[in-house]
């Protein structure tokens, strides 16, 4: 007797259907809202989780509450994995199946948030909204994406555009530049890519990486060529990686991706390196020049400390910033002001800046991270108001820096450090001033 409800789970056809039949190493299934790539992104490691012992596969979005919000990951979670024998552990937002395969669901809200996973093994990474992450974090994340269930480690991601995000610069092949479109004709193009010392090297074949671009040379120092068919990538379809075993990626593969200071500490087992002048920031980014433009759209953003520096301590600095933004879209470092000082003294070069600044300077600080014994952001925003009402002393002829990367190449703050590049994402808040 047949049954008179019967329930299927299967994909769209079109792009979800190709998104889920792919079997490159990194797939992006990209578009407009409404196009079901989180549903697809939510089947996609419903193919080995029920049937391969220790599968495992984690879900990040940048904050927790776009995973647990009405309608998102975890509700969205909710509409298929029951049906397929999965058992959900509210507290560690985690399903578990029978033969110890699991899918977890979690945040990276911090550039510091992916240290957390330092020796994690993962076979599959899912970024839902990957423009929301930071370079950085995505290609840390890829030195974890490793294997011990058998299954090759892969990694899917959806996205909607975002023009400022560095993944427009890394899908730009596929982009028609006038049009910002899509190109569907190259839709699906299967392309090969290694990312060296934070450079991004493409080709058509696996061999053009070897004979034209990874030289030895090019390599830090002690470091082999990776083998030729090092990675592949289609949006909406994938990146192809060679592993050094079934189903295991190469470590040094996975590692060379990294910046300076983690690759160094990772790979070549430095145990002298630290974080220090010109493995964040290199000088050669930078132009030196004489005087800026005059209609630039300038910040002073604070990060802030309030302990005095004394022979028996090694306080933080509270240091500002001040930044212009041409009408190029060019970056202007015109100012740096720093200081270890007690929260009285910290007050007044707050206030004895902003006088200097002017009302036309708009003020930031990292209120929203307040940590303890820091000035606070509330009274910086306070000391901007109050200074805007004086009068500006003039400055002699500025000496700036313009930072000299390309728009594309601009990123999230942790690219300041890792490349020189400065996030183009949002404005700072406006003073009441």
């Amino acid at each position: 007797m047949a049954f008179p409800f019967v329930t299927k789970i299967a994909a769209q056809a079109g792009p979800q259907t190709a998104f889920l039949r792919s079997g490159a190493d990194l797939c992006i299934y990209g578009g407009a809202a409404g196009g079901g790539k989180t549903a697809g992104l939510i089947l996609e490691p419903l193919r080995h989780v029920g049937r391969v012992a220790n599968f495992t596969a984690v879900f990040f979005r940048r904050t927790m509450p776009q995973i647990t919000n009405p309608g998102a990951l975890w509700d969205e979670s909710l509409n298929f994995y029951p049906r397929l024998g999965g058992t959900p552990h509210l507290r560690l937002r985690e399903w578990r199946w029978p033969r110890s395969g699991k899918i977890k669901f979690s945040h990276l809200q911090f550039e510091t948030t992916v240290y957390d996973w330092q020796g994690a093994q993962i076979t599959l990474l899912c970024f839902d909204e990957l423009t929301h992450f930071s370079a950085h974090q995505f290609f840390y994340m890829v030195s974890r994406n490793r294997s011990t269930c058998g299954v090759r480690p892969y990694i899917r991601a959806t996205c909607n555009p975002d023009a400022d995000s560095w993944v427009a610069d890394f899908l730009s092949w596929w982009i028609d530049p006038e049009s910002g479109h899509p190109i569907p004709e190259w839709a699906g193009v299967l392309r090969y890519f290694v990312r060296i010392a934070e450079k991004i090297v493409w080709a058509d074949r696996p061999e053009e990486l070897m004979e034209d671009l990874l030289r030895g040379q090019e390599l830090p120092p002690g470091i082999d060529p990776p083998l030729a068919d090092e990675r592949h990538l289609r949006p909406g379809d994938g990146v192809r990686q060679s592993g050094a075993a079934a189903g295991q990626p190469g470590i040094s593969r996975l590692v060379l991706s990294l910046p300076t200071l983690e690759r160094e500490r990772l790979l070549a087992g430095n145990w002298k390196i630290r974080p220090a002048a010109g493995l964040y920031f290199k000088g050669e980014w930078c132009a030196v020049v004489d005087e800026a433009p005059a209609d630039l759209d300038i910040v002073r953003y604070w990060d802030l400390a309030a302990t005095e520096k004394t022979e028996f301590n090694d306080p933080d600095w509270t240091v500002g910033v001040k930044l212009g933004r041409d009408r190029s879209g060019g970056y202007w470092l015109l100012d740096m002001v720093r200081a270890r000082a007690n929260p009285g003294d910290v007050e007044q070069l707050l206030l004895n800046t902003a006088t200097q600044d002017g009302k036309r300077v708009t003020i930031g600080s990292g209120a929203g991270r307040q940590e303890p014994g820091a000035a606070s952001g509330a009274g910086a925003e306070r000391l901007h108001g109050a200074a805007g009402n004086r009068e500006r002393r003039q400055a002699d002829a500025v000496r700036a820096i313009q930072l000299a990367v390309l728009r594309r190449q601009c990123e999230d703050p942790a690219g300041v450090m890792e490349r020189g590049a400065v996030s183009r994402s949002r404005r700072l808040p406006r003073s009441r001033a």
